[in-house]
């Protein structure tokens, strides 16, 4: 086999193989639950809150030298932070309040703008609070592959951060 076969024969698979990439789902969605005994009203003041997030920031336990600049209203809408870790960097910011979520923008640069939200909702005596995270992985062949891991990345990381909840807002 001469070489331009060969060349051609690679191209054509790496074409066939990002074309396959394009039939990944396009769209992530990522969410853990856990029961906490405090009121739906402690776990959204505490989210909605540049300092009242700091307090169970799962990305903090995980990376000790996080760096965090908080700006805009201490609590509400347009509050938020910008981070610079081990694991990159970027911004939060609180975009939207109700008695039952809170709705966060991120951008996290060329990694893209995920949607995440905490809600918490009383049931028998003690509140269901839900971390959340929707990200559109767009067109780019490399993104739609790591978003087959994605929940298992940043699952754990969820977990956790409820875990810090049910600490801080018993």
């Amino acid at each position: 086999m001469n070489f331009k076969k060969i060349a051609a024969y690679t191209a054509c698979g790496v074409a066939a193989l990002a074309v396959a990439t394009l039939a990944l789902p396009r769209h992530v969605s990522i969410e853990r639950s856990a029961m906490i005994e405090a009121t739906p009203e402690a776990v959204i003041d505490l989210a909605a809150s540049n300092t009242g997030y700091q307090t169970f920031n799962p990305y903090k336990d995980l990376d000790p030298n996080l760096q965090v600049q908080m700006f805009g209203p201490a609590t509400g809408v347009g509050s938020g932070f910008s981070f610079e870790g081990k694991d990159g960097a970027g911004q939060q910011t609180v975009a939207a309040v109700t008695e039952e979520q809170v709705v966060f923008d991120l951008d996290l640069g060329p990694l893209g703008q995920p949607t995440q939200a905490i809600s918490a909702v009383a049931v028998d005596g003690a509140t269901e609070v839900t971390w959340s995270m929707d990200m559109d992985l767009g067109m780019n062949p490399v993104f739609r592959v790591m978003g087959l891991f994605m929940d298992g990345m940043i699952g754990p990381n969820f977990e956790l951060g409820l875990a810090n909840i049910a600490d801080v807002a018993a």
